[in-house]
């Protein structure tokens, strides 16, 4: 006989596989009676699992919809169709579920057997997915990314020939390309790092305790970081439009919305060249001001003139 706790793995599992279940038939797949079966149906139930009793001649029982996710069990074929599957996802195929397919593929991955991490790279490596141009990260170097993140592990990587000791938080994903947010040590503040441009793996350092969070949030330190930083020039500028109109003609990679009122709302972005965030915004075609810097103005008038003039008939 099963001892009490593998049996009750037993029985969850054959509950999942099908429907229905008949008593009788699940004592003689546990090898116990039908008595057995009804107070180990209990203990699942006290665990949060909703099994359901089913009536009929023979009774029996069936696993019901429950108001919480308990823990599933899968057996192999299923827990490497589910790593594929988020490893797909993780990687930018379904939109608004990247980071989320990689915090579950992290939990996953780290109790694979090695047979089954084999079988998942074996099929990794036969799939060829047709994305657009841009930046590729491997899912192996985001997994061991997500991981450090979530049990608060410092690591060491290669960042455009130099060696970067940070304590990663967060992973963020554009459209085109993912970034660690991470505090640098080195630095002794918050730094952004694209994943592309990590040219050694991470190696694992000691623990921490999290630090507080940027002053301004999370999303306006990244955005800023991202839209605003790096650049030479900077712009703000004022649309004479709803923030969720402006949001559907721009991207937070672009530029940073911030709401002002129910008519308008500011755009912050940045560029190396003014006559570029000049063509970008003109080009929104969304009635706007410019707040800042002044000398955009005069790169405006010119490229309004050159349109001009191009449209006149000779």
């Amino acid at each position: 006989m099963l001892e009490t706790s593998a049996r009750l793995l037993r029985l969850l599992s054959l509950l999942q596989s099908r429907r229905d279940w008949p008593g009788a038939e699940l004592a003689e797949r546990l090898g116990v009676t039908t008595r057995t079966v009804r107070r180990d149906v209990d203990r699942l139930r006290d665990l949060g699992y909703p099994v359901e009793s089913a009536t009929g001649t023979t009774g029996g029982y069936r696993l019901g919809v429950g108001a919480a996710l308990p823990p599933l069990l899968l057996d192999d074929d299923e827990a490497v169709a589910v790593a594929i599957g988020l490893r797909a996802a993780a990687t930018g195929t379904v939109t608004g579920i990247e980071e989320t397919s990689l915090r579950a593929l992290a939990k996953l991955e780290q109790v694979l057997p090695s047979r089954l991490r084999h079988r998942v790279g074996a099929m990794q490596s036969a799939i060829l997915p047709l994305t657009g141009p841009g930046p590729t990260v491997d899912p192996d170097l985001l997994t061991a990314l997500a991981a450090a993140c979530r049990a608060h592990e410092g690591i060491r990587f290669g960042y455009q020939q130099r060696t970067r000791r940070v304590e990663p938080y967060r992973l963020i994903h554009t459209s085109r390309r993912w970034y660690l947010l991470a505090f640098d040590l080195d630095r002794d503040d918050w730094r952004t790092f694209r994943l592309d441009r990590m040219d050694r793996a991470p190696q694992p350092g000691p623990r921490f305790t999290p630090r507080p969070e940027p002053a301004e949030g999370v999303r306006t330190y990244v955005s800023n970081a991202l839209t605003a930083s790096p650049y030479r020039y900077r712009a703000t500028i004022l649309f004479h439009a709803p923030l969720d109109i402006v949001a559907e003609h721009t991207s937070p990679t672009a530029g940073r919305l911030e709401h002002r009122d129910a008519d308008s709302c500011l755009f912050h972005a940045g560029g190396d060249s003014l006559d570029k965030i000049a063509l970008f915004v003109a080009l929104k075609g969304i009635d706007f001001e410019v707040l800042d810097p002044p000398e955009l103005k005069h790169h405006i008038r010119a490229l309004a003139h050159r349109l001009t003039h191009a449209s006149r008939d000779d």
